[in-house]
């Protein structure tokens, strides 16, 4: 059962995030200590990431990335135009904008 982020403490998400982390871990058939070697991090850390959700960011990638998850991050943050207004606010955003001239030209 998967929880609700919006009505989740931060540390009911970082649980739920090791929860999920470790049902990918078994659907590979994959021990704490190969998917700690695989990724480079101690098996104390793969403790701490599927029980609390506790680790840095780092070994958090680290993890995703040995379980070949890195791809499911790549849209995490970005930024989703929700009006047009927001749309073109974006659009402003991407594009080089140069400043205009505060001098009158001479005729």
């Amino acid at each position: 059962m998967n929880i609700d982020f919006n009505f989740s403490s931060a540390l009911q998400v970082c649980q739920e995030i090791g929860v999920r982390l470790r049902a990918h871990r078994l659907a590979q058939n994959m021990q704490q200590s190969e998917l700690a070697a695989k990724a480079g991090v101690s098996k104390l850390t793969i403790i701490n990431l599927e029980k609390k959700g506790t680790v840095t960011f780092l070994s958090f990638i680290q993890v995703v990335r040995a379980l070949g998850l890195l791809d499911d991050l790549s849209d995490l943050f970005e930024l989703q135009a929700k009006s047009i207004a927001m749309m073109e606010a974006a659009d402003v955003a991407t594009k080089r904008v140069r400043a205009s001239s505060r001098r009158k030209r001479l005729a």
